[in-house]
């Protein structure tokens, strides 16, 4: 699905707000925050969602979450924490069909579901 938004992210045919960057990653500003600080890490590879992962992903995966802390520490917030989502389908709220992650921070956080 080479035409998703985030694939066009990646390739740069859309802006964005980087924060990190290398061959596998890219982080970025969401540009509808949910929180004061709301930072998206996706795969490079186009990737759907978590159930569609395979074996030889897993390089990616250990990847994102070392960086994650490297993004945490370098944006100010690893010390006071963070909360890391990922949705997997439309039922669970994931808009976009890319694998990706959110880091959301700079305010305490509440529970996930509303009661």
């Amino acid at each position: 699905m080479e035409d998703c938004i985030f694939c066009k992210i990646i390739k740069g045919e859309i802006p964005s707000q980087k924060v990190y960057e290398d061959d596998k990653i890219l982080a970025f500003r969401d540009i509808n925050p949910a929180a004061p600080i709301h930072i998206l890490v996706i795969p490079k590879k186009h990737i759907e969602k978590i159930t569609d992962l395979q074996e030889e992903d897993s390089s990616y995966i250990t990847h994102i979450f070392l960086k994650m802390k490297e993004i945490a520490k370098q944006e100010g917030f690893a010390e006071k924490g963070f909360r890391v989502i990922s949705n997997c389908g439309k039922e669970s709220g994931q808009e976009v069909m890319h694998l990706h992650f959110h880091m959301l921070a700079g305010k305490p956080m509440g529970p996930l579901l509303a009661k």
